[in-house]
């Protein structure tokens, strides 16, 4: 170490003293909160550090390692911690790797502030089994043709007897394959001749409950997705009240309003309800089964990589129409 003077000397000593004071009592709970602040800095969501805290108040508030100091967390003590956590809470795979971001991010800022020399992340091993997830499928995932059939009858009708625009713009996503945020952050402006520009979403503060619309899409990336001629019949219906697409009394429609469409029809078909987010799978699926090359269905959907898209395409037809292709293509 260097400095000009012996007093600037010794003033840079007391502090890395009172930092190794600091350092040497900080707690794993400390760390998260330290961490945490960190992370609302650099974070455009609000709603991933609502689920920071609460994934940690449900899994490591009250474990092991809360109030152990950071000296006493070897990968050992993670590692048996972890494997505790995943047995006695009976996690899938998916979820753990939800739950381990906490951890991960934690010691990777812990790292990086020069609070450890190494990392103990990179040496914990999982040895417990995961719980096992049932594989999903087309009829978990997406409308089939007898389903959306039966579905759009019943949004024609109740189109027809209450001239509700939610039903249209239900109807719609299945021509589109949009985001249900980007679905109700829709405008007017943003129809181009036989495209929509996709530009902006609407987003839920899960802290205050509230919708809000912001002027970028999930990952912050604009796309024009095709308007085919049925889309923009559809579109031809609806009154220009606002410059938002899809309102109710002059009001814009929120994404709760669009699932409750969904919900209040598998009530009364007395089905499960499938999320409006398997109208977007619906969507890639029926493009792909009817030969759109992927990469296309990819730009369409607004994802980075092809390995995203391929998690939405799934078989959406019937059984009957599969063993009919089946044969004609043996």
């Amino acid at each position: 170490m260097k400095a000009g003077t012996e007093e600037e000397l010794l003033l840079k000593l007391v502090d890395i003293y009172f930092d190794q004071k600091h350092i040497d009592k900080m707690t794993f709970e400390q760390l998260f909160l330290e961490w945490l602040d960190y992370k609302k800095s650099v974070s455009n969501s609000p709603n991933t550090i609502t689920r920071h805290r609460q994934h940690y108040n449900k899994y490591f508030a009250s474990s092991a390692l809360s109030g152990k100091s950071l000296r006493q967390l070897d990968s050992l003590t993670l590692e048996m911690e972890f494997n505790r956590l995943i047995r006695e809470n009976n996690l899938s795979r998916k979820e753990w790797i939800n739950v381990k971001t906490i951890p991960k991010g934690m010691f990777e800022y812990a790292y990086r502030k020069g609070y450890i020399d190494t990392n103990p992340m990179d040496k914990v091993f999982i040895h417990v089994k995961f719980r096992q997830v049932v594989k999903k499928t087309g009829k978990t995932q997406t409308y089939n043709s007898e389903e959306l059939l039966q579905l759009n009858q019943y949004l024609d009708a109740k189109y027809t007897e209450t001239g509700d625009t939610s039903f249209l713009a239900v109807k719609l996503n299945f021509l589109l394959g949009l985001r249900v945020g980007e679905l109700v952050a829709l405008k007017w402006s943003d129809i181009s001749e036989n495209h929509l520009h996709i530009v902006r979403e609407e987003i839920r503060n899960q802290e205050a409950g509230t919708y809000e619309v912001v002027e970028h899409t999930k990952t912050h990336n604009d796309r024009f997705v095709l308007l085919i001629p049925k889309a923009t019949a559809l579109l031809e219906k609806v009154d220009r009240q606002s410059e938002y697409i899809f309102t109710r009394n002059g009001e814009r429609l929120t994404s709760r309003q669009i699932a409750y469409v969904l919900e209040k029809y598998a009530e009364r078909q007395g089905i499960q309800t499938k999320s409006t987010h398997k109208m977007r799978k619906t969507y890639a699926s029926m493009l792909a089964t009817n030969g759109v090359p992927l990469d296309a269905i990819r730009e369409l959907l607004g994802h980075s990589n092809l390995q995203t898209t391929l998690g939405y395409i799934y078989n959406p037809l019937t059984d009957t129409e599969t063993a009919d292709l089946i044969a004609k293509a043996l």
